[in-house]
């Protein structure tokens, strides 16, 4: 088998790359006679150089592989006939802007493998960037309360080389007033988030303690669906109903913007089921919080005050509760909200080094070798011109 790491072309253009050198290298090393290069490219965040290094070829024309990865999505006119693909194809929840490149995938006979949808057996999700989006986007809801408050300045994380020690460092020179920090979810994102968090040395404490008690440091609580859904007023329910059927729920979630001075959005979101709070609640004296970091962002959705996708240069927006609109991010009466969509990008060469490693232990021996439980198979959406069965639901969204 031949292997290619495509160039990322989708703009603006991602930095991030699914094996580094020492990866590739490894790759080679372990697995006889399969071949691997890499197309060039003057913006990933590995260096051709370092490829060439490691003992990896560069080769520009990738028609002669056999299978192609990549993180974003290909831009349609760059796909390569009959070829497996391995990327983001942001497509599986039928993404208009996207329609089309699944449209051509479909006519040029690709098999589509997305990492979105590679799991086990149990439906657990095999890969993912959320950790570093978590680290990132908590590290950047410190800096936005630092500038709120003209407390203390944070470096910008993507002017940063590494997570460890260049934001450890950072975050171990600032000295936080005693806020509290309500943090949603419990996967991925939110145990990065939780990292820098413990790293801080900020107190945990329960919903209740966190809602009842005073306390003289900083402190963070975290919330699972329990803790912020209720049905039919109790909050004693399954989360698999959960899963399937979340227009039954509501929210609870208000009580903790009364007491809450940060909220950091890590949560996974149904747009089927009810959102955190109104943009009428904002608008209520009571509503105590100030910064916003929603890693989540879903724009106009979970978190109302999420009214677009800010940019890793200008991370950071005002929300105006009154106007209801977007206002200079540190006035008195806005919110700060920073809602970066593409996080691990801060941090792309330790965010492709944990994504690669994973790619590299979890998903690659199903490829070459043995794919016994269908891993490869379950996350093909296309292949021979058809979607898979799995993904029929997608045919009148590329009719």
């Amino acid at each position: 088998m031949k292997i290619g790491i495509i160039r990322e072309e989708k703009q603006p253009a991602d930095k991030r790359v699914a094996f580094t050198p020492e990866q590739c290298r490894l790759l080679k090393e372990n697995y006889q006679g399969l071949e691997l290069v890499v197309q060039p490219s003057l913006w990933r965040c590995y260096k051709d150089e370092e490829y060439q290094a490691a003992g990896i070829t560069l080769q520009e024309d990738l028609a002669d592989c056999d299978v192609l990865f990549g993180i974003k999505e290909v831009p349609k006119e760059k796909l390569i006939e009959g070829k497996q693909y391995f990327f983001f194809s942001h497509t599986i929840k039928k993404q208009a802007h996207n329609r089309e490149l699944l449209q051509t995938m479909v006519k040029k006979n690709i098999v589509m493998t997305d990492y979105e949808c590679l799991t086990y057996t149990n439906e657990a999700r095999v890969l993912g960037f959320g950790r570093y989006a978590g680290i990132v986007g908590t590290y950047n809801a410190f800096r936005a309360y630092g500038q709120r408050y003209n407390l203390f300045s944070l470096t910008p994380a993507n002017q940063l080389q590494h997570y460890k020690p260049d934001i450890e460092n950072e975050l171990a020179a600032i000295k936080l007033p005693a806020i509290k920090i309500v943090l949603t979810g419990g996967g991925r994102v939110a145990n990065g988030a939780m990292e820098i968090l413990d790293f801080m040395k900020i107190q945990k404490a329960t919903p209740q303690d966190f809602l009842t008690r005073h306390f003289s440091e900083p402190v963070y609580t975290q919330l699972n669906p329990e803790d912020y859904y209720t049905l039919n007023g109790k909050h004693e329910f399954d989360i698999h109903y959960l899963h399937h059927h979340p227009q039954k729920f509501e929210s609870d979630f208000l009580k903790y913007t009364k007491a809450a001075d940060i909220f950091i959005s890590c949560h996974f979101w149904d747009s089927r089921g009810p959102v955190f709070f109104t943009k009428e609640d904002v608008k209520h004296p009571d509503f105590k919080i100030k910064v916003i970091a929603d890693i989540t962002c879903d724009i106009n959705g979970s978190v109302p005050t999420t009214i677009r996708a800010s940019k890793i240069e200008e991370p950071i927006y005002g929300y105006n509760p009154q106007t209801e609109s977007e206002d200079e991010p540190f006035k008195k009466n806005v919110i700060t909200v920073m809602a970066v969509d593409n996080l691990p990008c801060e941090l792309p060469r330790d965010s492709s080094n944990d994504f690669g490693k994973d790619l590299m232990d979890k998903v690659i021996p199903h490829l070459l070798g043995d794919d016994a439980d269908k891993m490869i198979e379950r996350a093909t959406i296309c292949k021979a011109g058809k979607l898979m069965p799995a993904f029929e639901y997608l045919s009148d969204y590329i009719a």
